[in-house]
């Protein structure tokens, strides 16, 4: 993992150390292509921007792609860009031949606190976000905040659900720094950013370590996303990831709170935070409740067709242990009532 200012212009030496003697594949979305120009040599392979290249369809075309030009066993993939990048980049590069290596270049504040570590790939499909996919860590991860300078305020906003998320299941004093920092953080002050960067990424390094593959304890990094994946399916994704995460964290606070699990209070103190980022907090009277309950059913958290979902005891501790298990069931009765209110 690599971390500071300036690092996007080793890539090519960061390419030689973990991809050595290797014919390496760039992925990008077309976006990206145009507005970085990359110090590597490499064959480049683009695909259209946005949450619906994240497809078994995009996976087709790049596949094909690579076997078209040759790359053989003996390649390696270089992602660069946010979210979806990292994820379909990552699905192709573990699936194509078997499985060859790849490294991350996360290029949006949310693919760096999220996407970006873990080793999680995936796929969208009809039915619901992240449905087809696989655990493929990458050789290596380059972090260069100076690209966050040209970042949108709603890419930078994307990622501050992540962090929020991450402060509110782990780490409140992580809650607090955020709260007293908002004006920096949203300035993109170079050190506060770094500071953001490295705190976030070390929180969920510590959870991935101990639960690589998300058979247990790792389940807490999915706090928000339960509400949160079914708010941005139903959207037809207009709802970028990071504002439907936000209204995820305070839904599930809320619901938390009703079963008696959530300390009271818990959900306004989050959703205070996340209106300083400039996050939404509330479901849009737009959306269908039906929509979004049918989007529910199909979270991959799901057990005996119970919808569950990562509740915290307070900001700052998850509800839930080893032995109990991290998730809760939730009565679909307080589901509708919790997101009709």
């Amino acid at each position: 993992m690599y971390i500071g200012a300036g690092l996007l212009s080793r890539l090519g030496e960061l390419c030689a150390l973990h991809l050595p003697e290797r014919r390496v594949a760039v992925i990008s979305d077309e976006r990206v292509a145009l507005a970085l120009a990359l110090p590597i040599d490499a064959a480049h392979f683009t695909f259209p921007a946005g949450e619906q290249s994240k497809s078994r369809e995009s996976w087709e075309r790049l596949t094909d792609s690579l076997l078209g030009h040759g790359f053989g066993r003996d390649s390696g993939i270089v992602s660069v860009g946010g979210g979806v990048t990292g994820d379909l980049a990552g699905f192709v590069a573990a699936t194509y031949l078997r499985g060859i290596p790849w490294l991350q270049v996360p290029t949006t504040l949310l693919a760096m606190l999220d996407a970006s570590v873990g080793g999680k790939t995936g796929l969208d499909t009809p039915a619901g976000k992240n449905l087809v996919g696989a655990f493929h860590q990458p050789a290596a991860v380059l972090m260069d905040p100076s690209v966050l300078a040209s970042l949108p305020l709603l890419e930078l906003r994307n990622g501050l659900a992540e962090a929020v998320k991450h402060a509110a299941i782990l780490d409140a004093d992580h809650f607090a720094w955020l709260g007293a920092n908002a004006g920096d953080v949203i300035a993109r002050e170079p050190g506060t950013i770094e500071a953001l960067l490295r705190r976030n990424v070390a929180i969920k390094v510590e959870v991935v370590q101990a639960d690589e593959r998300e058979g247990g304890r790792r389940a807490v990094l999915n706090a928000g996303h339960t509400i949160g994946h079914a708010v941005e399916h139903a959207s037809g994704f207009s709802l970028s990831h990071g504002e439907a995460v936000a209204i995820g964290l305070v839904a599930e606070a809320q619901i938390g709170e009703r079963l008696g699990v959530t300390e009271a209070g818990t959900s306004t103190k989050i959703a205070s935070l996340l209106e300083s980022l400039g996050l939404p907090v509330r479901i849009p009277r737009t959306l269908e409740i039906e929509s979004i309950v049918s989007a529910l059913r199909n979270d991959k958290k799901n057990r005996a067709n119970e919808v569950r979902m990562v509740l915290l005891s307070c900001v700052g501790r998850v509800n839930g242990s080893e032995s109990y298990g991290w998730t809760v069931a939730v009565p679909e009765s307080l589901l509708r009532e919790s997101l009709d209110r």
